[in-house]
């Protein structure tokens, strides 16, 4: 009798396994059917232009026209005889660099502040997020007006009696307004995501470290800042991503200039593609900002090493 009902237990077992594998096989063609819309649109909208440019980039491809195959030509020209590469990839590192740091420090500065807050902690984080809905383009047209010759900041100004150069047609100024732009529009994102990290810091940390008789500066450097340092991390990492890519601003306030003091590399695309028609040229361009922003992302994964501290 035992080997019968192992002989029955086993097949009934073969049963169960060859029901179960027809029913994932099933389950998983009625996925797959439903993510193929998801899949197709991918491949077409995402897959298929990446491939495209990267092509692109080793031809002389003018929007008009056959395509000639140039191998790395452009690559060459882009980082030897090209006079505007560089001013262009300097001005892009200085406002990722400026923008990445005051951005970090002022989200994070109003995210501890908000967190003291006894009442009215949700309605700053709305008004502080409410900027980051606003097409940046709409962000642009209302900040151009504002720092335009005899604008409201020129009013402001005067009215202090302080003698400054319009901030748009200022080589120096310039970048600054693209800035301070950006960091409207930007810092309230950064301000919600370490706002709700620091809320999850458990109190009874803080408690024992204030029992102990640790200040709120030992408190917050010591104790809160290693909790959040993940969601900091990714704060980081994404912040600096955006920032290499900026472009609404410029396009609407300075068009790269006083000159060339305000051009990206992401105005740079733009206008090698779409006024000068040298797509070929233009998705060399963007290769190199897709390397350098790969390159940024990859030191900054090295750095966390250092400083960034996961519950384990």
């Amino acid at each position: 009798m035992t080997a019968i009902n192992d002989v029955t237990e086993v097949t009934g077992s073969q049963k169960r396994s060859r029901w179960g594998s027809r029913l994932d096989r099933r389950e998983g063609r009625t996925a797959f059917f439903f993510l193929l819309p998801g899949l197709i649109g991918m491949v077409l909208f995402l897959v298929v232009p990446i491939i495209a440019s990267v092509v692109l980039s080793f031809t002389n491809w003018k929007l008009l026209g056959t395509p000639e195959f140039v191998g790395i030509s452009n690559y060459v020209r882009l980082f030897t005889a090209d006079p505007q590469f560089w001013p262009v990839l300097r001005n892009t590192l200085f406002f990722t660099a400026e923008y990445l740091v005051l951005n970090i420090v002022i989200s994070l500065g109003l995210a501890v502040w908000i967190s003291s807050l006894k009442m009215g902690q949700r309605w700053f984080r709305v008004v502080f997020f409410l900027p980051t809905f606003t097409p940046g383009i709409a962000v642009a047209i209302v900040w151009m007006l504002i720092f335009a010759p005899g604008g409201f900041f020129d009013f402001v100004m005067r009215s202090m009696s302080v003698a400054m150069p319009s901030m748009l047609t200022d080589q120096t100024l310039a970048m600054q307004a693209i800035i301070i732009v950006s960091l409207w529009a930007g810092v309230g994102y950064n301000t919600v995501l370490f706002n709700a990290a620091l809320d999850m810091v458990p109190q009874s940390y803080l408690e024992a470290a204030r029992i102990d008789g640790a200040n709120a500066w030992q408190r917050f450097w010591k104790i809160r800042l290693p909790l959040i340092s993940p969601t900091l991390f990714f704060g980081t990492v994404m912040t600096a991503i955006t920032s290499l890519q900026v472009f609404d601003q410029i396009y609407v306030m300075t068009r790269g200039g006083p000159g060339n003091a305000t051009a990206t590399l992401g105005y740079a695309i733009y206008q090698r593609g779409f006024q000068n028609f040298q797509m070929g040229y233009a998705s060399t361009i963007a290769w190199v900002m897709f390397a350098l922003i790969m390159a940024l992302t990859a030191v900054q994964f090295w750095l966390q090493r250092k400083w960034v501290h996961y519950d384990n």
